[in-house]
């Protein structure tokens, strides 16, 4: 059958391993010889802006390879399209930031695409700037390689000059056999592609090394490994021929013929190669981590271990020895008739046992400790001893006290006299944080809510370890789940000695999700309903929430809408880019009055919040929180659920009364929905909502809800990553206009490199117009 070519597109594929090895091994390459390079910028139509843009950044990426100065590596630029232009010659710039500068400034003129005549201004001028014939000379061509004209002659006399020509495709070469030609042989070393422009500088290098190009860092070598050009070709194939009905030379008569019938499908087309790339040796090679820690390569000659449960010692996790935070730590021991003298000696122990593990010679904490029953008392004060064997001594001589257990006392007599002040001569610093842990496990004889305050507002931070019998006391205590260390039985109290390293080092760096990519819109309910006083204590709750994420382009974004009868976008979630501008930001949110329409604010961080051009990232998770006393929430259960639709999850705070069922569907499900019975017990809640955030941020993700095409683009899922098609637009998510060219325009978006697992285990470099979810 007639087989027709319509449109092709090119992938490489290689193990994971070795595509980490060759992009470690690009930020240590530096080609250092004699040598003129000179680039040559396809500028034409059928290029396009976006793609030159591409091809300029490609440029500054293989600059980084090359050492530029006037004895070694010299560059210019040639521009070309229907006519070639200098953009400036090899003598013009003579340092790696000169000539990056001066690629950035370059502007895209446009035209068709004439190949051949930019090679025969070279055969004619020769490289402009360039130095004598003993001085190697390389030409890099960078095109999509849709020439008006023949390149074929052209391209075999500037080879038969010596010169060495790398041809590298942007955007979608639809032509690959003439990059072929373009191109020195072998062409598998001399033929990239500028998708992956880690990839192509590395092969450049590689090629460059084995004939001009000093040689390599030590610990690296260029080495030949297999990989596979895969091209998935679209064609048009003769299906079969089908009766037709055709005219006849006959008056009134007709005749029945056959007819072709096509359609259109898609080839798979490999060609097996070999790749020649430079790698490195991996840090992690020698194994370097103890005691079951991981190692993990971050740069060419660097690792981290990261170390198992009570270890880290050093960074090839050894046995840790001390607290790695500074503070003055008070144990606070219930020494009443209730945990008896058994319980008592255990929690001895248990101290101890919890010294010997994290004070070391050089630790910076101060420790004291107190024991109460009926009344309080201190035997070792904070920061008494300096060493751990006279501490032990002290520990050894504590005695059992007996009579009842007046926790909330004894939390009033901490807050006023267990951390006395340290003269301002002393050689020691006074602004430590102060953390009070409470071991108990008898139940209080007297309140103990309003002393924990008491405490809190001192600035101490209270941790409470008991058993499970204890928990909601301990929770009242500390004021937060988080903060309450429970035990299963008493040998499991000792278990839970790095729990306790790991809270009490927290406590100026809250958990939250630090490390785990997010987009988070904050809801306020600013109207009449909630009033100025309960505003202002939501507004501090959003502030106080931001604490527990980690605010940069990578990792959390934060936006911020208040509403009453209409929504006010505050900031987006791309505006802040740092914790101390957001918190300025929100510290000017108005009050605004008026009545509550939670729908429409919903609605407007769907179409106006939550969208690309406001910041939004795809392949990230994405959560609304609303803060509201749940008026107005009438018409928010159809807002919210087109939310969720779209892949963003509904978390609805409310504070006092409310009706249940309205509530359940704005949040969809009953796990959403966090029911306050006052502003004031707010703040204890904090914890559970940020952690139920912090899991959802962890949950997989579809790429396309929302949908991250613009100007009415369609979203198309694969594996691992998405591609937005696109109808009179064009770019990766449809944001530019196409402008007509030299040549049609596909509608397939212009290529981005992606990563993506197959079954086989080989991971592709791939020139597919993808986009791959962030990690």
């Amino acid at each position: 059958p007639t087989v027709l070519l319509t449109l092709g597109l090119q992938e490489i594929h290689a193990h994971q391993e070795m595509i980490d090895r060759i992009s470690a091994a690009g930020q240590m390459m530096q080609c250092s010889a004699s040598l003129d390079v000179l680039f040559l910028l396809d500028g034409s139509y059928s290029i396009g802006k976006g793609s030159f843009e591409r091809s300029k950044h490609f440029v500054g990426k293989l600059c980084d390879a090359l050492d530029i100065h006037p004895d070694r590596v010299r560059v210019g630029v040639i521009q070309f399209s229907s006519t070639p232009h200098l953009e400036f010659p090899l003598d013009s710039y003579l340092t790696r930031q000169e000539v990056k500068e001066r690629v950035k400034r370059i502007v895209f003129r446009g035209g068709s695409t004439e190949t051949g005549r930019a090679l025969k201004y070279i055969l004619r001028k020769g490289f402009p700037g360039g130095r004598n014939s003993s001085v190697p000379e390389v030409l890099i061509i960078i095109s999509d390689g849709k020439s008006q004209g023949s390149t074929t002659v052209p391209a075999v006399q500037v080879k038969e000059r010596h010169i060495m020509v790398f041809a590298v495709g942007i955007k979608f070469p639809s032509r690959w056999e003439e990059l072929h030609i373009l191109a020195s042989e072998p062409t598998e070393q001399h033929v990239f592609f500028a998708g992956d422009a880690n990839d192509a500088a590395n092969g450049l290098y590689s090629t460059l090394t084995s004939s001009v190009c000093s040689i390599t860092a030590p610990g690296c070598k260029v080495v030949s490994h297999p990989c596979e050009r895969r091209t998935l070709e679209t064609v048009k194939e003769l299906a079969g021929n089908y009766v037709c009905w055709k005219g006849s030379k006959q008056p009134n008569a007709v005749r029945a013929s056959l007819c072709p019938f096509y359609r259109w499908k898609k080839v798979l087309i490999k060609h097996p190669s070999r790749c020649l790339r430079t790698v490195c040796s991996d840090p992690c090679d020698s194994q370097p981590c103890q005691n079951g820690g991981t190692c993990v390569p971050e740069q060419l000659h660097r690792y981290q271990c990261l170390c198992p449960v009570g270890y880290g010692g050093d960074t090839h996790c050894a046995t840790k020895l001390s607290l790695e935070c500074s503070v003055d730590l008070l144990f606070l021991i219930d020494s009443s008739a209730g945990v008896t003298l058994e319980g008592f000696l255990r929690y001895k122990a248990f101290l101890k046992r919890f010294l010997q593990a994290v004070m070391g010679q050089d630790s910076l904490m101060n420790v004291g400790v107190a024991q109460y029953s009926n009344n309080v008392r201190i035997p070792i004060e904070v920061g008494q001893h300096k060493d751990a064997f006279s501490l032990m001594k002290s520990i050894d001589a504590l005695n059992f006290s007996g009579g009842g257990t007046l926790t909330g006392r004894a939390l009033q007599y901490i807050a006023q006299h267990g951390f006395r002040s340290v003269p301002v001569f002393a050689d020691v610093q006074d602004n430590l944080p102060r953390v009070v842990v409470l071991l108990t496990d008898s139940k209080s004889q007297d309140p103990v809510a309003e002393a924990a305050k008491y405490a809190r507002d001192q600035d101490l931070f209270l941790i409470g370890v008991g058993s499970s019998f204890m928990r909601a006391e301990l929770t009242k205590v500390t004021g937060s789940p988080k903060q309450t260390i429970i035990y299963s039985d008493p040998q499991d109290l000792f278990n839970k000695i790095p729990e306790l390293q790991r809270r009490i080092c927290n406590v100026d760096s809250p958990e939250g999700c630090q490390a785990q990519a997010l987009d988070l819109v904050f809801a306020v309910d600013a109207s009449s309903g909630v009033g100025l006083e309960n505003f202002l204590r939501l507004r501090s709750f959003v502030r106080s929430s931001c604490l527990h994420f980690s605010i940069n382009r990578d990792v959390t974004q934060i936006a911020l809408v208040s509403y009453g009868s209409k929504a006010h976008t505050v900031f987006a979630l791309d505006t802040h880019t740092s914790n101390s501008a957001l918190f300025q930001a929100i510290d000017q949110v108005p009050f605004l009055g008026n009545s509550a329409s939670a729908g429409s604010a919903l609605l407007h961080i769907y179409g106006d919040v939550m969208t690309v051009q406001k910041g939004a990232r795809p392949g990230v998770n994405k959560v609304v929180v609303v803060l509201t006393n749940g008026g107005g929430m009438e018409d928010a259960a159809a807002p919210a659920q087109q939310l969720r639709h779209n892949g963003i999850l509904v978390f609805v705070v409310v504070i006092g009364d409310a009706q249940r069922d309205t509530l359940l569907r704005v949040a969809g499900s009953p796990d959403y929905l966090v029911h306050i019975s006052s502003y004031e017990d707010l703040q204890y809640y904090q914890d559970l909502i940020i952690e139920r955030i912090c899991e959802e941020a962890k949950s997989p993700v579809n790429l396309c809800k929302p949908n991250p095409c613009m100007n009415q683009g369609v979203c198309i899922l694969g594996p691992g990553s998405y591609r937005c098609e696109c109808y009179g637009w064009e770019g990766p998510h449809c944001e530019s206009r196409v402008v007509r060219g030299d040549s049609p325009r596909s509608l397939v978006l212009p290529p981005h490199s992606h990563v993506q697992q197959s079954s086989s285990g080989l991971q592709h470099f791939s020139r597919v117009p993808w986009h791959t979810k962030r990690h």
